[in-house]
């Protein structure tokens, strides 16, 4: 095998090493169903993709739009007004 081959062989495991099913490259959708009290941002204010999301579903379900919430909060109102406005199903 030559230099190049051996190197380039080398790189290949290294890109490889851990491709198992942790690996996000591999399932990049693997947490996207993750529980907001399991992810490790949960306590900051919500971001503002999801401020923006919000009131709109607010705004459809004539529900209350609360702006200080915390981005798992955020995550958990939006996935109730969802189900009530019927935004969001595949």
């Amino acid at each position: 095998m030559t230099e190049k081959k051996i190197a380039q062989t080398e790189e290949e495991s290294t890109l490889n090493a851990g491709s198992g099913d942790d690996n996000p490259k591999v399932h990049p959708t693997s947490n996207a169903e993750k529980d907001p009290d399991d992810w490790v941002t949960g306590e900051e204010p919500m971001t503002g993709a999801q401020a923006s999301y919000l009131k709109t579903l607010c705004e459809e379900a004539k529900e209350p739009f609360d702006g200080s919430l915390t981005k798992a909060e955020a995550s958990r109102r939006i996935d109730e007004l969802q189900g009530k406005t019927g935004r969001g199903k595949a």
